[in-house]
């Protein structure tokens, strides 16, 4: 029983991770949950009910098995990246004993283009961070701090104070493999994080029972979690006047890099400030841009859909 709930609890961490880290859609999710059961229920027709105990040979199994089972090709691929990717996330914490994924083909599907908001809906999803309260506040900080910097909600809920710099205006992230990065905060953001830190934090520190070295706290003075953030999010951005399902941590980080490069920053640049291994993950933001600029096209020039039509 306890293997059991091992594997399933892994796979919830997962679509955790991917709603509210990845920013994937709900109906992502939910299509990755119900692929991840049918994965789940294989395993467990192998007597495998624990991470550890996955092997190259249950990948390739399950594979055979959706083809048995007659899913379309399309359904197929979609169900193998979806156990590749968990497979990754259980690697990068751990939770595997080796590697899975050794040897077995990558299924080739078409790389979707990351969610973004427009510049406008970006401020507009930030000025209703602050309500008037102190969390309204606190909010505020950390949604400047999320688009001023492009960091993952991971790195935001962890960040500590010995990382902010905010005399030189820098912030000393640590992301993926423990990797440092100091990543620059414009004027807003450090004006909104100086303001929390001086005016709000001190009282949240208080009503917790211990010290928290966390930058951002919750009204019971403990760190903030990436849960709690993504729920307060979504509820400001009903007050934007966006629709909540468009809007995660993760798209503001979107939101920051498709900016930047908009605005003519170098790829490299924005490379090092999101923490990125490859330049190949960056690039996928230079398509982003080139959509928003069909996208204008389209509502602007007299010719595109949102024209008059005039010659």
């Amino acid at each position: 029983m306890a293997e059991a709930s091992n594997l399933v609890r892994e796979v919830d961490r997962f679509l955790t991770y991917s709603a509210v880290e990845r920013g994937l859609s709900p109906r992502t999710v939910e299509a990755y949950s119900r692929d991840l059961k049918r994965f789940v229920s294989f395993l467990a027709t192998q007597g495998i009910r624990s991470a550890r105990r996955i092997e190259r040979a249950h990948l390739i199994g399950f594979a055979a098995a959706l083809e048995a089972d007659g899913l379309a090709p399309r359904s197929r691929t979609r169900a193998l990246v979806a156990t590749r990717r968990l497979l990754r996330h259980l690697a990068s914490h751990g939770a595997l004993r080796g590697d899975p994924l050794e040897g077995v083909a990558t299924p080739r599907v078409e790389r979707s283009l990351p969610h973004v908001l427009r510049p406008d809906e970006s401020v507009a999803l930030i000025a209703a961070a602050d309500d008037g309260t102190p969390l309204g506040q606190r909010d505020l900080a950390m949604l400047e701090v999320l688009y001023g910097a492009g960091l993952r909600v991971s790195e935001l809920v962890g960040l500590p104070l010995a990382a902010v710099d905010a005399r030189s205006g820098f912030l000393r992230v640590t992301g993926k493999g423990n990797k440092e990065r100091l990543t620059p905060l414009g004027e807003p953001a450090l004006e909104a994080l100086e303001n929390y830190l001086v005016e709000i934090r001190p009282p949240l520190a208080r009503a917790g029972s211990r010290d928290c070295e966390a930058v951002f706290l919750t009204r019971r003075g403990s760190a903030m979690t990436r849960q709690n953030f993504f729920q307060r999010i979504r509820g400001i951005a009903i007050r934007a006047g966006i629709a909540k399902e468009r809007v995660s941590p993760h798209v503001l980080r979107h939101a920051f890099a498709t900016d930047l490069l908009e605005g003519g920053a170098d790829l490299r640049a924005v490379q090092t400030m999101l923490g990125h291994e490859s330049l190949s993950t960056t690039q996928i933001y230079t398509h982003v841009s080139r959509g928003r600029l069909r996208e204008t096209v389209e509502r602007k020039h007299p010719r595109g859909a949102g024209g008059t039509g005039r010659r």
